[in-house]
């Protein structure tokens, strides 16, 4: 996406809305928080297509294999491309869309007690022809092998090691300060970089230590809108038109969402044209702005 010329009210991150409607102009002086807004969507979604396409892609039998994660994260990338208001944010009670489409993840060095943790954030190009799968593919295998081979750290995490040094009462001013910036729209963008909570997705992938769980609640703490949590794959009744039912393999994701951000139709059409990709897995191959239609 071609970057708009800077205006006044415009943030690093994000271009300030100027045209909305009076009920998300006064929400955020009514309910100014966030966690006060959240709206949660649990939806349960039919993973028969795509555990084909995915034995599709792996039948080379590759070294880092595609992976459910893989295509969630393409698959949502692909929606919020299409439906670019669920990548808006509020911040100093104004509206914002935000510049990039930006996914933050955990990734375990080690699957134990004991195992460290690393944040890694990764950006989708929207004005690249090259697939959203095989984007984060890239990505995420190049995370992953420089977290768990090469036992490297992030830098959120040399950040938060830093400030953990400084007296009390001093990181608690600092923070105050860091907040004050944030809401007149002067944050340091070297803070920004990694930081989850300033990304438009935070995504929880619980299915891959065999867990699952229907809500995250969202921070007031930096811009994220979004936080989702997929599920482990299990099998799950699904429910024909006439009433049939079908047990099938599938997964449960919960997405905890700002809902200032958009309305409630537009939130339907999302997780319509989400649950449309995940029954045609192939869509995710064209370039990640070419448009589906619902």
């Amino acid at each position: 996406m071609q970057e708009k010329k800077k205006k006044r009210g415009d943030r690093k991150d994000g271009y300030l809305v100027r045209e909305t409607d009076p009920i998300h102009a006064l929400v955020p002086y009514m309910l100014p928080d966030r966690t006060d807004n959240e709206g949660v969507l649990t939806e349960a979604f039919d993973l028969t297509e795509v555990i084909r396409y995915l034995d599709e892609k792996n039948a080379s039998n590759p070294e880092f294999k595609y992976t459910f994660f893989h295509f969630i994260c393409a698959a949502l990338a692909k929606v919020i491309t299409l439906r670019p208001r669920l990548n808006r944010f509020y911040s100093g009670r104004r509206l914002y869309d935000r510049k990039d489409i930006l996914f933050s993840f955990v990734v375990k060095k080690k699957f134990s007690d004991n195992g460290e943790e690393v944040l890694a954030t990764i950006k989708f190009d929207r004005d690249s022809d090259v697939p959203p799968l095989e984007q984060i593919y890239e990505k995420v295998k190049k995370i992953v092998y420089s977290v768990r081979k090469n036992n490297e750290t992030d830098s959120t995490t040399d950040k938060m090691n830093f400030l953990l040094k400084l007296p009390r009462p001093i990181l608690s001013l600092l923070i105050k300060i860091l907040r004050r910036m944030e809401y007149h729209g002067h944050y340091p963008k070297s803070l920004m970089v990694d930081d989850p909570y300033y990304s438009t997705v935070f995504i929880s992938n619980l299915g891959s230590i065999k867990m699952s769980a229907d809500y995250h609640h969202l921070a007031n703490w930096g811009t994220n809108s979004i936080f989702v949590i997929v599920g482990e794959k299990k099998p799950m009744p699904f429910y024909g038109d006439d009433g049939s039912v079908t047990v099938k393999d599938g997964l449960k994701m919960s997405l905890t969402i700002d809902e200032r951000i958009a309305d409630g139709f537009y939130f339907a059409a999302s997780v319509k044209l989400l649950r449309k990709i995940f029954e045609n897995p192939k869509l995710i191959e064209a370039p990640i702005y070419e448009e589906i239609p619902l």
